[in-house]
C-alpha cells in the first residue's frame, strides 16, 4: 500500500502552464507504475498519461500529446505531469494512481489497472 498526494493544481489562463506532482509515501516507489487521470464535470474519468516503473515508457491521451509531459524521479518518490499550452477543456480534477507491476517496462493505460489513488487536485483553465 502507498499513499499518494497530488499537488500543483490551480487556476491558470489559457496558454499557461502548470506542473503537477504526485508524491508517494513508500520506500519502494520504483516498483509502481503510475498514471495521471482526470475527470471533468459530467464526464468519465479518463487517462491523461502514464509511465512505467523505470520511466522509460510513457503513454499520452491524444488530446494532450505534444502539450503534456510525464516524468518521474524515483529518488524523490515523485511523478510529475508538466502541462503546457493549457486550454479550457483541460479543466478537471487530476488524479494520480499507482499499482505494483511486475514488469519494469509496463505502462498501465487503463483506469481499472490501478488500485491506489490520490485525492486529486483541481486544475482550472480560464479562457
Amino acid at each position: 500500500q502507498v499513499q499518494l498526494v497530488e499537488s500543483g493544481g490551480g487556476l491558470v489562463q489559457a496558454g499557461g502552464s502548470l506542473r503537477l506532482s504526485c508524491v508517494a509515501s513508500t520506500r519502494t516507489f520504483s516498483i509502481y507504475g503510475v498514471g495521471w487521470f482526470r475527470q471533468a464535470p459530467g464526464k468519465e474519468r479518463e487517462l491523461v498519461s502514464a509511465i512505467s516503473r523505470n520511466g522509460e515508457h510513457t503513454v499520452y491521451a491524444d488530446s494532450v500529446k505534444g502539450r503534456f509531459n510525464i516524468f518521474r524521479d524515483n529518488a524523490k518518490n515523485t511523478v510529475y505531469l508538466q502541462m503546457n499550452s493549457l486550454q479550457p477543456e483541460d479543466t478537471a480534477v487530476y488524479y494520480c494512481a499507482a499499482r505494483f507491476f511486475i514488469m519494469f517496462d509496463y505502462v498501465g493505460s487503463k483506469l481499472y489497472e490501478y488500485d491506489q489513488w490520490g485525492q486529486g487536485t483541481q486544475v482550472t483553465v480560464s479562457s
